[in-house]
């Protein structure tokens, strides 16, 4: 992949830049004040004449008082709402990709005419957000459907709960007990040390979350590109692409790490992993930072998924649980690992095209590598 031919699709990542440099120079002396008398009062006030729901409609999710029995738009009979266990709790998620063919043999796969289809690359921007949002609104879907048919009462749960939640609506998630790593991810799971700080075990689930989703993406490029419905050997081919080269490792990893640190306090960003994929990949900096470009930019695809069920307030939550937690003092000089340029949208999809075309070819060489990957799933 000819690194250097990109620069010229590059645009500066302005509102990354600005969360940084408003972080940095003020961060020692940030206090934190409480609002006025008069303010709190009337905040209290509201809240000890509230009502507090109890109860839930299967059916569209509205929330009723415990004297209520039947849910008025639906006329259904109503659910007590509880506080669920989301750790044993099971959420149905499928992301499927529905096209005129079912590649199901890497040998159908894996043909001369498929190989031009994905060069040609016939994507456009619009292709590419239906692609984001149909991932956003499966998910979505899954976490409305779990909270109906388990009567969750979201606000009663922890600011980890509710991410595990969302997690859950993309993933399975499964939990460790040895070992010095804080979660991983591996075909379609995550795995969480659940020993770990809460405020830990959130930004581990947001950093292998990215690692799922932008293999998600892929798949669904790929199966836009050949007209093909999802399968297990298209999973296949994309995990390898991801993980044959060091520079797409590391472009991966790099996405994961920028997505889990917008959501990290500034001061314990952590870089680590990157830095060791780094070590191993002799090239200029100048292309290790369009990698790096690369990787940002695909992070600020993923974000958008992930802010339409992380809000302000959720973010914001997250960050109290930093506080609470973590009793390390900062280290800012992570920060200096930040890139803060974004490739154009057309920059971004030559470069899709790259690493589709450059890792279907490889893959086609590879594929008894790809059958052992495919019984892995």
């Amino acid at each position: 992949m000819d690194l250097k031919s990109f620069s010229k699709y590059t645009r500066p990542d302005r509102e990354k830049r600005a969360l940084i440099d408003s972080a940095l120079p003020k961060v020692e002396l940030k206090k934190f004040m409480m609002k006025g008398l008069d303010v709190a009062e009337e905040c209290l006030c509201e809240i000890a004449y509230e009502e507090k729901p109890a109860k839930i409609c299967p059916k569209c999710g509205k929330k009723y008082p415990a004297d209520e029995n039947f849910c008025f738009a639906c006329g259904v009979a109503l659910n007590d709402l509880r506080h669920a266990d989301i750790k044993t709790l099971d959420v149905k998620h499928e992301f499927s990709f529905d096209g005129s063919a079912v590649l199901s043999d890497f040998e159908e796969i894996f043909t001369t005419e498929n190989l031009i289809l994905i060069n040609d690359f016939d994507f456009t921007r619009r292709d590419f957000n239906k692609i984001l949002k149909d991932i956003r609104i499966t998910a979505l879907k899954s976490i409305d459907d779990a909270i109906k048919q388990n009567a969750v009462d979201l606000d009663s749960l922890s600011c980890l709960e509710k991410v595990l939640l969302f997690t859950k609506a993309f993933v399975d998630v499964k939990y460790k007990s040895y070992g010095q790593e804080l979660g991983y991810y591996s075909f379609n799971t995550i795995i969480v040390d659940d020993r770990q700080l809460d405020a830990l075990q959130i930004t581990t689930m947001l950093h292998e979350l990215t690692h799922f989703l932008i293999k998600e993406m892929l798949v669904h490029i790929m199966c836009r590109l050949l007209d093909a419905s999802k399968t297990r050997e298209m999973e296949s081919i994309i995990t390898f692409i991801l993980t044959y080269s060091k520079e797409n490792c590391l472009i991966d990893e790099y996405a994961a790490h920028t997505v889990e640190g917008r959501f990290t306090l500034f001061g314990y960003q952590d870089y680590s992993s990157f830095l060791n994929i780094q070590k191993e990949i002799d090239l200029p900096e100048d292309e290790i930072e369009m990698l790096k470009t690369i990787g940002n930019t695909l992070a600020h695809m993923i974000k958008t998924i992930i802010e339409s069920f992380i809000t302000d307030q959720m973010l914001s939550d997250i960050k109290t649980q930093f506080r609470s937690d973590i009793l390390d003092r900062p280290d800012y000089t992570q920060l200096r690992h930040e890139n803060c340029i974004l490739l154009t949208y057309e920059g971004f999809f030559q470069v899709i095209q790259c690493i589709l075309v450059e890792g279907f070819a490889f893959a086609s060489e590879n594929v008894e590598k790809l059958k052992e990957i495919n019984e892995m799933w």
